[in-house]
């Protein structure tokens, strides 16, 4: 899911020539937001969690008989959202947040009645086994990390115009009494090397950034690694990596949870709120998946 915005927008001229153009005029003659959208999803990449909810929201829903899912990138869909957007027309998208798209557009998630999305989740910290007992300190840090989700999207969306190393480095200036309530009843550490493991999400870019900020004010080595959700998991089961505070839960990343969950420490939540599902411009006249009509 992370793409800097320069590289979204390179897409525009590709997705004209795949979707065509049409101006506001032309919009406006269709009878429904269905029919403006061509009875279609504008998805990301095949295979993401979301994708998959995706296709199971066109079989739950009776009322999205016909429709399809344009699946592509992130950047892909993130292009034709911003030009949807600059042209007031109707879209609808997969979309999750925390995720610099909902600061930087008024944009709303439509209702799921069925619940095939799982409605809001929340990010959990892991820690491999014996953590706790290898590096106290530490792990009391990262029991007591928590954070909202406004501060989750304020690092990304100055991440996004900077560095995500730069933008937690100031949250983390700006926000000295957050952070001292982190690390109170901690001493101070001497070099020791604590191993992150995080996914290349700009949520998670934000959460692993803080945390590698705070943990190297406090006097410890950190390497921060990116990889994919799997990989992440079986590095702190494996105990290949100490800790990660990117895992949500219950439902995106709940098949990699329960295949390792005798093989780690679930510290708890780090963030509620966070959300996937189906987006549309604020401007755009429904509320619910079901206001949607089948083809």
């Amino acid at each position: 899911m992370s793409f800097k915005k320069a590289s979204i927008f390179s897409a525009l001229s590709l997705s004209f020539l795949l979707v065509g153009c049409s101006d506001k005029e032309e919009t406006q003659n269709f009878d429904s937001v269905s029919e403006a959208v061509n009875y279609t999803i504008t998805g990301i990449e095949p295979g993401a969690g979301i994708s998959e909810s995706t296709h199971n929201v066109l079989n739950e829903y009776e009322n999205l008989t016909g429709w399809d899912i344009e699946e592509s990138s992130t950047a892909g869909m993130l292009a034709l959202l911003d030009e949807a957007i600059k042209n007031e027309k109707p879209i609808v998208v997969t979309g999750w947040a925390p995720h610099w798209k909902f600061e930087d557009y008024d944009l709303k998630f439509l209702d799921d009645p069925k619940n095939v999305y799982g409605g809001t989740e929340s990010i959990h910290t892991l820690a491999r086994l014996n953590f706790d007992r290898d590096m106290p300190n530490v792990y009391k840090i990262l029991d007591a990390f928590h954070w909202e989700l406004d501060d989750m999207q304020a690092v990304i969306a100055e991440g996004e115009k900077s560095s995500f190393e730069e933008a937690a480095e100031n949250w983390v200036m700006s926000n000295e009494e957050k952070v001292n309530g982190w690390l109170e009843g901690t001493e101070q550490g001497n070099g020791e090397e604590v191993r992150l493991v995080s996914v290349p999400w700009e949520s998670e870019m934000a959460s692993a950034n803080v945390v590698k900020t705070v943990l190297t004010q406090r006097g410890y080595n950190v390497t921060l690694t990116e990889v994919d959700p799997a990989v992440m998991f079986q590095a702190v089961a494996t105990n290949a990596a100490d800790v990660t505070v990117a895992p949500w839960l219950p439902t995106t990343h709940q098949s990699f949870y329960e295949s390792h969950k005798d093989n780690f420490i679930d510290l708890g939540e780090n963030m509620t709120g966070a959300r996937s599902g189906l987006v549309v411009p604020a401007y755009v006249d429904i509320d619910s998946i079901e206001d949607l009509e089948p083809k």
